[in-house]
């Protein structure tokens, strides 16, 4: 019993935490990909 009263609030998650680091993902994955086509326009 004494479990389930300290630990039993904390399943909620931060969503937006979630969805922060997914899009951080996809922008660093875009940028991974298009690596050559970013350099080169940023050199020109």
């Amino acid at each position: 019993m004494e479990f389930k009263k300290r630990f039993g609030g904390r399943k909620k998650t931060n969503s937006k935490r979630g969805l922060l680091l997914v899009i951080l993902l996809g922008v660093v994955l875009y940028l991974f990909f298009n690596a050559d086509k970013v350099l080169t326009s940023f050199l020109k």
